[in-house]
């Protein structure tokens, strides 16, 4: 089915493929100017986008969404292509039962709250699910996620946990100082990384930052997965 989404000059997705094929250039020059030689997963971020166009995103070899919504994953899910999804969203725990058995990573994790019923839920599913911090590394009102200075303490106490496991950290800097941000994630990233409080360092490999605008730059600083919509899928539609 891949190859028929491919092969078909009729889709009018050829956009996606330009833009697949711009960023896949823009990460190998990025990785090489760091210095780096692990990989960097693209994500496509799939808010307010068709199914039919994300399923062409995976025939060209994306094999990771990115979903925001609850309900707008819920209605779209049972037409993707089989591909590996990330819930990346603002999540309540009153909507953690409806996904916990259909993602296999969670990057909103900002509250013992949540992580606790995520604990609760993957428990009952027999599953252990992996999660990234949310962390506000810009002190931003408008955004959640822990501070700076909490986030050493809240990831040890994950630890207590049985039915999660903290694989890393996720941003959103402020766009005016990305940069500076990034590179204070990495730091951060290091530094609880090498922490005695860590339940499993070996697990703890995921740095979830950068977007259209500047993954270039969160690349520069150590990312590990990079997530992508406009700059992949072209302006999106403003949700309902």
């Amino acid at each position: 089915m891949r190859e028929k989404l491919l092969s078909n000059e009729q889709t009018g997705f050829e956009d996606i493929k330009e833009n697949y094929a711009r960023i896949c250039e823009n990460i190998e020059r990025a990785m090489s100017r760091a210095g780096r030689s692990d990989k960097v997963r693209l994500m496509a971020v799939t808010k307010t986008v068709s199914p039919e166009r994300i399923n062409f995103a995976s025939g060209l070899g994306i094999d990771l969404l990115g979903e925001n919504r609850v309900q707008e994953f819920l209605d779209k899910r049972e037409s993707y292509l089989p591909t590996e999804i990330h819930f990346i969203g603002s999540l309540q725990t009153n909507k953690v039962k409806y996904i916990i058995d259909k993602v296999s990573m969670i990057h909103s994790v900002d509250s013992m709250r949540l992580a606790e019923e995520i604990d609760r839920r993957a428990a009952k599913h027999g599953l252990v699910m992996d999660i990234l911090t949310e962390i506000n590394i810009g002190g931003e009102d408008s955004k959640s996620g822990i501070p700076p200075q909490e986030v050493r303490d809240f990831c040890a106490r994950l630890g207590t946990l049985r039915n999660v496991r903290l694989r890393g950290l996720m941003t959103i800097p402020p766009p005016s100082c990305g940069e500076e941000r990034f590179a204070q994630m990495r730091g951060l990233f290091e530094d609880i990384k090498s922490g005695a409080n860590l339940a499993d360092a070996a697990c703890f490999d995921t740095l979830s930052m950068g977007m259209s605008g500047d993954y270039e730059a969160a690349i520069k600083h150590g990312a590990t997965i990079i997530r992508i919509g406009s700059g992949l899928f072209g302006y999106r539609r403003p949700a309902r």
